[in-house]
């Protein structure tokens, strides 16, 4: 009974949350010869590049000599808004939805007095349109500041969109703490350790002990191999892999277990990826091979694309290859690699490939 009376007067206790997540991003915009610029007309607007913050495309709006106004006399706001720079933020694609986003447009340069341009509410934008400010500031004020400098200046957009707003409840505080996944972990101990081993490859000179299900269940082609055509009752057990290096195969075993790529030292990175991107692709470990595009497009310079890009032609490789077709649109690097021996080396092995570098068109 004494218990009962103590538990109906106990204050009940609980606590919630209200959550808005946000994705944020910037987007720093240069203009070079400002001077230049001033020789557009009033309403007419210069575009940065798209960039993307919260899974939408973005663009800055830059007006030299100001926008527009609709809804006042034409020639009383062409001399008044002409005075002042324009900059607006614009969603740059087709939503069914508006998107919800704060953004702050200002001058990259801190100085001292810098006037704060500020969204502090969230703002709605539809398909194509912007928001920002007409007057941003004004330009006999912006061409005598600290802001300009070489007949350049910088600003930078910051944007936070808004993705989701949603109320969690406050859970009790836990008491027990739960470990993360060690699987991967305990695969690696598997494949280290060689217990339960039940297939044999022979790579450069090395044997190497592996499980059948383990790399059947990773690749198909694994599956095929070790249960296919490869009988359960062969005495011998050992594969021989001719044409892959010990440590190339290593790797690729490592990743069938444990689903991550294994420690390799910086300056031999680039070459392990392109040996490990034909290994994925001739055992169609389809992520895999994905995971060396991607970083092997960190490695596209002058000298290597060559065969970055005869290695994506050969493999099927469409995002490796767009990568390398981007480094060679710009004039300076085109120009480079044409003087070097990969391009004389590519123009033999995969005359298309120059072909339809050839017929890529210039930037405007």
């Amino acid at each position: 009974m004494s218990s009962a009376i103590a538990a109906a007067g106990k204050p009940s206790l609980s606590a919630s949350t209200i959550v808005a997540a946000s994705t944020s991003g910037c987007h720093i915009l240069k203009i070079e010869g400002y001077s230049r610029t001033k020789g557009i007309p009033t309403g007419q607007v210069l575009f940065s590049s798209q960039f993307a913050v919260g899974g939408h495309r973005w663009r800055i709006c830059y007006y030299p000599n100001g926008d527009e106004s609709d809804t006042a006399d034409y020639i009383s706001v062409y001399l008044f808004f002409s005075d002042y720079i324009s900059v607006y933020l614009m969603l740059d694609e087709d939503v069914t939805e508006d998107v919800k986003a704060q953004f702050k447009i200002y001058f990259a340069k801190l100085v001292e007095k810098q006037p704060s341009w500020t969204s502090r509410t969230v703002r709605n934008f539809p398909s194509q349109e912007m928001r920002g400010y007409r007057k941003f500031i004004e330009r006999e004020y912006f061409e005598k500041s600290e802001h300009l400098k070489d007949d350049s200046f910088t600003i930078k957009c910051d944007v936070a969109v808004v993705r989701d707003i949603c109320t969690k409840e406050i859970t009790a505080p836990k008491f027990v703490s739960v470990p993360p996944p060690e699987l991967n972990q305990h695969l690696c101990d598997l494949l280290k350790t060689e217990k339960g081993a039940d297939v044999v490859f022979e790579v450069g000179g090395e044997t190497i002990a592996a499980h059948r299900c383990v790399l059947a269940s990773r690749s198909s082609v694994f599956n095929a191999e070790l249960f296919g055509f490869m009988k359960e009752g062969d005495t011998a057990g050992v594969v021989r892999i001719d044409d892959m290096e010990v440590q190339v195969f290593k790797a690729l075993l490592y990743f069938a277990y444990t689903d991550s790529l294994l420690e390799t030292k910086k300056e031999e990175e680039d070459v392990m990826c392109q040996h490990l991107l034909v290994a994925a692709d001739r055992y169609n470990m389809q992520r895999l091979k994905l995971i060396c595009e991607e970083k092997l497009c960190e490695y596209i310079d002058v000298g290597t694309v060559a065969i970055i890009l005869a290695l994506a032609e050969q493999h099927h490789c469409d995002g490796l290859k767009k990568a390398c077709f981007n480094f060679l649109s710009c004039p300076a690097h085109r120009r480079a690699f044409v003087a070097t021996n990969g391009f004389q080396h590519l123009y033999k092995s995969c005359p298309s490939l120059v072909t339809e570098l050839i017929a890529m068109p210039s930037p405007s």
